[in-house]
């Protein structure tokens, strides 16, 4: 079946992280050079106009590839409605991680565990909200606390937020705070305060896998901020 997932493709496994890549450029292929083979999937229906978010999401499917020690030299070129989404899901987000809990019984899971419950899901997703929207960081931890949201409600409301790029401010912040987990093993000279953040974003993920930390590593923001922070240094994938 032909799918682009919506959930963070932390939660894929090798198999899925690569499987969907192959599927975005032939949904790519469909869309620039009028290849017919499933224009007319459901999934291949919705992100008609959507040029700039399949770039989008190819660029985060890029970044978790390379934490993963993928390389990636396929360039994505489509930009059109720029900043838009597909309104729609084939599955919600909620029903994404259960079709993934079934397909994976007995095979390779994720970088990030398939949550549990949603208190799960936010210590997985809160680095990447905190980087967009820190009324909203703490709105969600107090709901959690006083047990007022549900991990469906939850799954779809952080689908949601990561649809917008972080603020720069937001993203040096969450880098800040990442950076806490693994600055001991950081040895060399240097004042790390002068970093640029993509050099702290990318060091922090260096750390965290020659560490093994595993918060970082089952966290969204590892890969994910890294998509927003390049877009400019990086231009088209």
């Amino acid at each position: 079946m032909m799918r682009i997932w919506d959930i963070h493709p932390g939660y894929l496994n090798r198999q899925s992280l690569l499987g969907e890549h192959r599927e975005l450029h032939g949904m790519v292929s469909i869309f620039m050079h009028g290849k017919t083979g499933y224009s007319h999937h459901p999934e291949t229906l919705r992100w008609v106009g959507y040029g700039w978010a399949l770039q989008m999401r190819h660029r985060l499917l890029r970044c978790e590839m390379e934490l993963r020690g993928y390389q990636d030299r396929s360039p994505v070129a489509l930009d059109d409605n720029p900043g838009s989404w597909p309104a729609k899901y084939v599955d919600p987000p909620g029903l994404q991680l259960q079709i993934l809990r079934r397909k994976y019984i007995d095979k390779e899971a994720g970088r990030i565990p398939l949550p549990q419950n949603a208190q799960q899901l936010w210590s997985q997703h809160k680095y990447s909200v905190l980087a967009r929207n820190p009324q909203i960081y703490h709105r969600i931890g107090l709901e959690l606390a006083e047990e007022k949201i549900e991990m469906v409600e939850l799954t779809l409301q952080v689908v949601e937020l990561l649809k917008s790029g972080p603020s720069k401010g937001g993203t040096r912040n969450a880098a800040q705070h990442m950076w806490g987990y693994v600055r001991e093993a950081w040895t060399d000279e240097g004042e790390v305060e002068n970093w640029s953040t993509k050099r702290l974003l990318l060091q922090t993920q260096k750390l965290a896998v020659k560490t093994c930390q595993p918060y970082l590593l089952a966290s969204t923001a590892l890969s994910e901020l890294l998509a927003w922070e390049t877009e400019e240094d990086r231009g088209k994938f």
